[in-house]
């Protein structure tokens, strides 16, 4: 494509790229916090699952380099970008689950 670049990915492909695995990692962040962590509210006062969405974050980064997106291009607001689309996406779906009551 002439709209390609030289490192492979267009500027749009990339964003959706990027965005598309951040929410991927968001939701799949809730289905692990739910399942080991679980959705009573006596497991809710720990901070396990920001540990979760933790390492989901770091998780994302060597599976963008495979994909072909060059993260060594990527400054503080790419890195917040990601970190904030993974918390945000966890964050609305865990509420989901904690208020449905819906088990892995």
């Amino acid at each position: 494509m002439a709209t390609e670049s030289s490192r492979g990915l267009s500027d749009h492909i990339r964003g959706v790229t990027v965005t598309t695995l951040a929410c991927l990692a968001g939701i799949a962040a809730t289905v692990v916090s739910a399942m080991v962590i679980g959705i009573d509210p006596a497991s809710m006062v720990t901070r396990d699952q920001l540990a979760v969405v933790a390492a989901f974050v770091v998780v994302q980064y060597p599976i963008l380099y495979a994909v072909g997106v060059d993260i060594s291009e990527f400054g503080l607001k790419d890195n917040l970008y990601v970190a904030f689309m993974t918390f945000a996406l966890w964050f609305l779906s865990y509420t989901v689950v904690l208020s449905t009551g819906v088990t892995f």
